[in-house]
């Protein structure tokens, strides 16, 4: 009687594997999902923090979809109309200096997003993570009576990606408390962490999050989400490059 019962257990051994990897990967697309919405509108302040000097931008933000979005800098005066376009992975930035729309090329995705500690990638939000990645559980933990998931994010074989491997602690209300990235040689190297979590635009979500370098933590960049609205009504229109040279268009 034993011997069927332990082979009834080994059949079921790849099944809770495979359901396992499919719910990390399900929690990490919800957080997505989440913070994203199917549309948004947002308002936002960026304070980019050194040892010797800091300054902040304030920023209008729109998303449509999984593909789409349009940020736009407000203040200061000095840097009013820079803003970058992203639509179906392609990448384009605009500067009213130069009057120039310019496409960010995949090899320049990993740089530096107008001097922050954000990446070109982490401002476009591409579904990469999701997509381009296998997820597992490294473990549950409760926070404030609120169950958190800590999910290993490693790149397929053949992936175009910057990063060795990626840690999200995720809530079970989608909400990303931390996110650490990690070079090819397993190096901590920066990590985005919540700060603050309030109700805006009808849900939960990060108002206040940090980015921070491993290396040096007293070099990091701040968002803070000033306002939010999902589900709203966007043109495709907005998301073309000559709105993004010309917020009239």
């Amino acid at each position: 009687m034993r011997r069927p019962y332990l082979l009834f257990l080994l059949m079921l051994a790849p099944l809770a594997a495979e359901s396992e990897e499919v719910d990390a990967r399900k929690i990490v697309r919800d957080a997505i999902d989440h913070w994203r919405g199917v549309s948004s509108y947002s308002e936002m302040t960026m304070t980019i923090h050194r040892p010797d000097w800091e300054r902040s931008m304030t920023m209008s933000a729109w998303t449509k979809g999984q593909d789409q979005s349009l940020v736009r800098v407000l203040e200061p005066k000095k840097d009013r109309g820079n803003g970058t376009l992203t639509d179906d992975k392609n990448m384009w930035s605009y500067s009213p200096k130069i009057n120039r729309v310019i496409r960010i090329p995949s090899s320049m995705m990993g740089q530096s997003w107008m001097g922050s500690d954000f990446s070109n990638k982490d401002v476009s939000r591409t579904d990469e993570i999701v997509d381009d990645y296998d997820h597992r559980i490294l473990g549950t933990s409760e926070v404030d009576s609120v169950t958190v998931y800590e999910i290993e994010s490693i790149p397929l074989e053949n992936a175009a990606v910057v990063w060795g491997r990626e840690v999200l602690r995720i809530r079970e209300d989608h909400i990303v408390l931390k996110h650490s990235f990690f070079d090819q040689d397993n190096a901590l190297v920066k990590e985005l962490k919540t700060l603050d979590i309030g109700e805006m635009g009808g849900r939960t979500i990060a108002t206040r999050q940090r980015m921070v370098k491993a290396d040096d933590p007293d070099e990091w960049t701040e968002l803070v989400v000033i306002k939010v609205d999902y589900d709203v009504d966007l043109p495709d229109s907005l998301f073309t490059r000559s709105s993004l040279r010309n917020p009239r268009d």
